[in-house]
């Protein structure tokens, strides 16, 4: 079973159709076997209790063969790929900040920029999710367009709403993920199939919900039915922050199982690609609350 981000977009860990979710822990059905440092589940009969990694041979009675370690991917992997990418979400962001002025004469020329590289990194965001292996290019490239739409929102509603509100965005986004990083780390957050059924089922309703209130600011005027202002704009921001906290959660595991299986070095890139989308879906949500907040002054 795989974690998911709230786009419902990100594939998780793959090997030849297979996958190492959150829910495949190497403990699994039996007690872990290590061999040559490599961890991985003993054979059962239920398919989320097996390694989809490991090369495995049960013909004749052979038991299982682990993986080899080279070539796998690692926690440092992780890091260094999930840094590139929000390194270069950042670099696009602070040029668009800084290149596409938000006064009144410019803001919307800018806004339009900024409108129009959301949907290229939409669109690049969703073939990434459809491609059964991980495109360093594809990725990089939706950070950069993601980071331009960033920059500009973030301009808007610091200059012209709430000053300092990136900032404080940015300060929230940093501490839940380091809060959830602690509480997953410490095991006060349990990730298993109640918990990714219950994320999944929040998140669906409230994109569904939104989906429907932006159709009646669309056709209707106004803010439609009034869940992104106001007191129930705050509830819903709140709401949207912890379902990201949820996601990160879900990575975390997603991440530690896939090292723990030996997944291939390269889908360390698909994890830096899920932190990144669920880390800029935190700080939208940020950036709503703190802008209903002054607006609201």
């Amino acid at each position: 079973m795989r974690s998911r981000n709230p786009v419902f977009s990100r594939r998780g860990f793959s090997r030849d159709n297979g996958y190492a979710g959150f829910n495949a822990a190497p403990q699994a059905g039996g007690p872990a076997v290590t061999t040559q440092g490599t961890p991985y589940a003993q054979p059962t009969g239920n398919p989320y209790a097996q390694n989809p990694y490991a090369q495995q041979d049960l013909q004749q009675g052979a038991p299982p063969q682990a993986p080899a370690t080279t070539g796998r991917m690692t926690m440092d992997d992780v890091v260094l790929r999930t840094a590139t990418t929000l390194g270069t979400l950042i670099v696009t962001a602070a040029l668009a900040w800084a290149l596409l002025p938000v006064d009144d004469a410019n803001i919307s020329r800018s806004y339009g920029i900024g409108i129009g590289a959301a949907l290229i990194g939409m669109v690049l965001a969703f073939v990434q999710s459809f491609k059964r292996t991980a495109s360093p290019a594809l990725i990089l490239s939706y950070a950069a367009f993601e980071g331009v739409f960033l920059g500009v929102v973030s301009s808007i509603v610091d200059n012209r709403i709430a000053s300092g509100a990136a900032m404080q965005a940015v300060i929230g986004t940093m501490a839940v993920f380091a809060a959830v990083l602690v509480a997953y780390k410490a095991g006060w957050i349990r990730v298993n199939r109640r918990f990714y059924g219950f994320v999944m089922a929040a998140a669906l309703g409230f994109v569904l919900l939104m989906m429907v209130n932006m159709l009646f600011a669309v056709f209707g005027g106004g803010d439609g039915l009034g869940f992104r202002s106001g007191g129930l704009g705050i509830f819903f921001g709140v709401i949207g922050v912890i379902l990201g906290a949820c996601f990160l959660a879900l990575d975390f595991k997603q991440v530690e199982d896939g090292i723990a299986y030996g997944a291939p070095k390269g889908e360390a890139w698909l994890a830096a690609f899920g932190l990144t989308l669920t880390l800029v879906w935190i700080y939208m949500e940020f950036l709503r609350i703190i802008a209903i907040l002054n607006s609201n002054d």
